[in-house]
């Protein structure tokens, strides 16, 4: 069983609520791109939770394996995380710069996952694909 918030934006808590999973909850919401479990430890400090950082990496471990946040390996190999706003699989297109990201269909890439598992006999189980550039307020900078 998993728990929702009442509002659609708030990620799944999972069967253990408490305090430490909420403060993290809150932190990525209100920071909404993706994080390292330094920087959600870091803004938990600066809002004077108290959450040990063994505790935000194992919350994040957690809230993964339920599909309540996102993870992807950024191009310098770091884990970063960051709330879903749906539940249907999706893709992201992330800023190298900001750290922005849109929450994006994969339907070509769906195929071609499809197609090549299909090539090689193999039975699709899953798969991720990011895509890393630099957004319009960045280019703007630049």
């Amino acid at each position: 069983m998993t728990l929702h918030s009442a509002s659609s934006n708030t990620p799944k808590l999972g069967m253990r609520t408490t305090k430490q999973r909420t403060a993290v909850v809150e932190v990525m919401q209100d920071i909404d791109r993706f994080l390292s479990a330094k920087e959600i430890h870091t803004a938990l400090q600066e809002r004077e939770a108290k959450v040990g950082l063994t505790t935000v990496y194992r919350t994040l471990q957690s809230l993964v394996d339920i599909h309540a946040v996102d993870a992807l390996h950024s191009p310098t190999g770091e884990t970063l995380y960051r709330h879903c706003e749906t539940d249907s699989h999706h893709h992201h297109l992330v800023c190298t710069k900001c750290g922005r990201t849109e929450e994006i269909d994969g339907g070509p890439i769906e195929e071609w996952a499809r197609t090549v598992a299909d090539t090689y006999g193999f039975q699709l189980t899953g798969h991720d694909a990011e895509v890393f550039g630099i957004c319009t307020k960045c280019q703007e900078k630049a």
